[in-house]
Formats: structure tokens, C-alpha cells, sequence
């Protein structure tokens, strides 16, 4: 993962995106849909029609990033195109990149005794 500068905040475009958009219509609908300035530093992410696939715009202040990730296995959580744009902190971007549920993230289990 890149890091992420404190003060930083996460957006998801709720409901589902044309993934065959790059940077240029992601930025268009950051600023038309989320009525955001995508090249102020927050980061901006959408999710695919089938939920496992998912692109992250971010400008790092040299430059603009697009990051894709594909789930080989579930779908990402994402919120209902009702809740219209869903600010989260980078700590939650962390479970979200990696499918576990950043709402809730749940302790796994791990055993007390070996054998």
C-alpha cells in the first residue's frame, strides 16, 4: 500500500461505475457526481456492476495515480447509491482493499492452545 499523508480523506462513489472509465471520466465524475475537486489530495474510489472490481483515483501533488484491484474471490462491500457520497478513513480503506466488511471488521478467531 502507498501511504497515505495524514489529514487525507477517502470517498465512495456509491453505487456502481463504468470500469472502462481511466482517469479522465473518473475525475469528471468526481467533480460532477461528488461535486469534489479530484486533484485536492483526498482519495476517490468506485466499484464495478459485479462488485469485485474497484479503481482508486488519487493526485499525490506531482501527479495523478488510478489504482485497479480485482477480487479473485466475494465482492467488495460498498454502500447503497441512497447513502450518496460515503467519506471513510484510511484505516477502513485498508479492510475495503482487502474485502473484509470496514463497516463492522470483526477479530478473527485464533486458538488458545497449540495441537
Amino acid at each position: 500500500m502507498i501511504p497515505v499523508p495524514s489529514g487525507v480523506r477517502v470517498w465512495l462513489a456509491t453505487g456502481h461505475t463504468d470500469m472502462r472509465k481511466g482517469f479522465p471520466g473518473l475525475s469528471l465524475l468526481v467533480q460532477e457526481t461528488l461535486k469534489r475537486n479530484p486533484n485536492s489530495g483526498h482519495i476517490f474510489c468506485f466499484r464495478g456492476r459485479r462488485g469485485d472490481l474497484i479503481k482508486v483515483i488519487w493526485h499525490d501533488g506531482q501527479g495523478a495515480c488510478l489504482f485497479t484491484k480485482k477480487l479473485e474471490r466475494g465482492r467488495f462491500l460498498w454502500p447503497s447509491p441512497a447513502d450518496g457520497a460515503v467519506t471513510i478513513t484510511t484505516a477502513q480503506m485498508g479492510y475495503l482493499l482487502e474485502g473484509i466488511d470496514w463497516r463492522n471488521p470483526q477479530r478473527t478467531w485464533r486458538p488458545l492452545t497449540v495441537g
